[in-house]
């Protein structure tokens, strides 16, 4: 599939900031609602400076794998808060671009407008490709929430500094919620609506699970 080149990998704090203020304003946020073909994508760390990217696409309505990409690469940029993607994209990129189809729908282990910039992984992936994408965090990055219900599908609003960014989504009963937020051409209702499909039987979407073992065993 064809990635557009948007700007040069950054090198510097500020390029990399002035990047993220540029593509901001080209984020959507409403977009389709059903997907065929769902990539799950994940990135695996090797010691400090070597990572492997991958991308799985699976078929949304039985979960087979359809294909599967990984690259090898080295860390792009230093640790940053608020521009880690900046260490990842461009091996994602590559992988993306190595996919003999086009997927409907990115499902990225980040973040997308729940991020300090409003401007995470999973939007800077949308933008760059034209796709809907959305993003799946482990653990709470910006905002506040109240604690979901207990039981699947329950939501809690993530709210930084006066918007809604996101949302906690308990994705099995009794267990810790994920931290979900729009990344491009998609609505906060099908980003929750996505990702509890996609998480059937774990807290994590089955993309990023099937993403995540791929780059950690590339073969």
């Amino acid at each position: 599939m064809q990635v557009k080149q948007l700007h040069p990998w950054p090198t510097t704090t500020a390029e990399a900031e002035a990047v993220q203020d540029r593509l901001r304003g080209r984020v959507e946020l409403t977009g389709p609602v059903d997907f065929s073909l769902v990539a799950g994508l994940d990135v695996h760390y090797h010691g400090d400076d070597a990572l492997t990217a991958a991308v799985v696409v699976l078929d949304a309505g039985t979960m087979a794998t359809v294909e599967e990409v990984t690259v090898r690469g080295r860390v792009a940029f230093p640790y940053v808060p608020g521009l880690f993607a900046f260490r990842e994209l461009p091996a994602l990129v590559e992988a993306l671009e190595r996919l003999p189809v086009t997927p409907d729908l990115l499902v990225c282990d980040g973040y997308g407008l729940a991020h300090p910039r409003g401007f995470g992984l999973a939007c800077h992936l949308g933008v760059l490709t034209g796709l809907p994408a959305l993003g799946v965090g482990k653990t709470p990055f910006v905002g506040t929430h109240e604690p979901p219900g207990p039981e699947r599908g329950d939501w809690a609003p993530i709210v930084h500094e006066g918007a809604v960014v996101g949302r906690a989504l308990r994705t099995q009963r009794a267990i810790k919620p994920v931290y979900v937020s729009q990344g491009h051409r998609i609505s906060l209702d099908t980003v929750t609506d996505q990702v509890l499909r996609l998480a059937p039987r774990y807290r994590l979407p089955d993309p990023i699970r099937r993403a995540d073992h791929l780059a950690r065993h590339p073969g």
